[in-house]
């Protein structure tokens, strides 16, 4: 992370500045797509984006750890400990894990609801021992902690031209979306995890199962009862993007050009889904990288236009989410191990 960004956003002490480096080392390792797009938010706003995504990839870490020796009983002992530092750092206000700190940091600064943390590890636990979903109710239930509060983490940050709650269920349905994206693209790596995420009910009005999904995973063949469920769960997919989509104008000018990015970059996975013949179950579909830089081109012409329309002129309700940034804590604990101070 650079000291702009830092400086920026009011963060001056040494152990917090890297704890914030380290947590977008992790966004910038694992989430490309909207790593690319949180380079369009406004300077100050950078840093608890980073914190609030690398919490959560480093959350998703421990329960899909590539250690071979990393057991149920082992990933729940860590999640364990994790949940641990979480607690006492939302309470304190610091912790010695950097991540923690960093996002413990954020949430007092920005008033985030303590909820959205709790109910986020509720679905890390879940994911040790759940391992499909019968109804796409019943997935929709997982996804209100791993995806929807992410986006009712985001708000505060963003900043919305509209009372927070009006923009709460688009914010939640877009996190909702851009998992399911994640879903759809990922069925074969899940399935190879013992996951499936397709709901049962959807496989089954097609005449598919686990078994099914497995035997063409293994003989590398495509099947047209297969190809007709990942068909209609692109289709509710997409959807659930329509739903978010009125949200993107309740957000802050200067934050639009991000979250439409964002918006935008997801859906291009969707799109290049279809182009691959839905072929998930063998290989994951990729966006050309020169449609990712026409879109962050764009996006960055939309934060040029935002900036100079909405200079000085920031609406009564983002005035109230973006309070100027408190001091940090007078005594932050020192970090368990050692922080890389190079961004990524």
């Amino acid at each position: 992370m650079t000291g702009r960004e830092l400086d920026a956003a009011g963060i001056t002490d040494p152990v917090l500045r890297a704890a914030y480096r380290r947590c977008r080392e992790l966004n910038a390792a694992h989430g490309k797509t909207y790593f690319l797009a949180t380079r369009l938010l406004p300077t100050e706003r950078r840093p608890a984006v980073h914190a609030l995504y690398g919490f959560a990839r480093w959350a998703d870490d421990i329960v899909d750890s590539p250690d071979p020796t990393a057991d149920e009983s082992l990933r729940g002992a860590r999640l364990a400990e994790l949940q641990r530092h979480l607690t006492e750092g939302l309470r304190h206000g610091r912790d010695a894990e950097p991540v923690v700190a960093a996002l413990a940091d954020t949430a007092r600064r920005y008033a985030i609801d303590h909820r959205h943390f709790q109910d986020f590890m509720t679905a890390m636990r879940s994911d040790l021992v759940v391992t499909d979903y019968p109804t796409y109710s019943d997935l929709l239930g997982y996804m209100h902690g791993s995806a929807a509060v992410i986006g009712l983490q985001m708000l505060p940050v963003l900043g919305t031209v509209v009372p927070r709650e009006e923009a709460e269920p688009h914010a939640a349905a877009l996190g909702v979306a851009f998992q399911l994206t994640n879903f759809l693209r990922d069925v074969g790596e899940d399935l190879d995890r013992g996951r499936v995420y397709l709901p049962a009910d959807l496989m089954a009005a097609h005449g598919v199962d686990r078994e099914l999904l497995r035997r063409c995973r293994e003989a590398g063949r495509q099947d047209h009862r297969v190809l007709a469920a990942l068909r209609e769960f692109e289709a509710l997919t997409r959807r659930v993007y329509q739903e978010a989509r009125p949200g993107l104008a309740m957000l802050d000018p200067v934050s639009r050009p991000c979250i439409r990015t964002a918006y935008i970059l997801y859906g291009n996975i969707l799109d290049a889904v279809a182009r691959d013949g839905h072929a998930v179950l063998h290989r994951r579909a990729v966006v050309p990288r020169r449609r990712r830089a026409t879109v962050a081109v764009a996006g960055l012409v939309r934060v040029a236009a935002a900036r100079l329309r909405h200079r000085g002129r920031p609406s009564a309700e983002c005035r109230r989410t973006h309070p100027t940034p408190p001091a940090a804590p007078a005594t932050p604990a020192t970090p368990a191990r050692a922080v890389s101070e190079e961004g990524v």
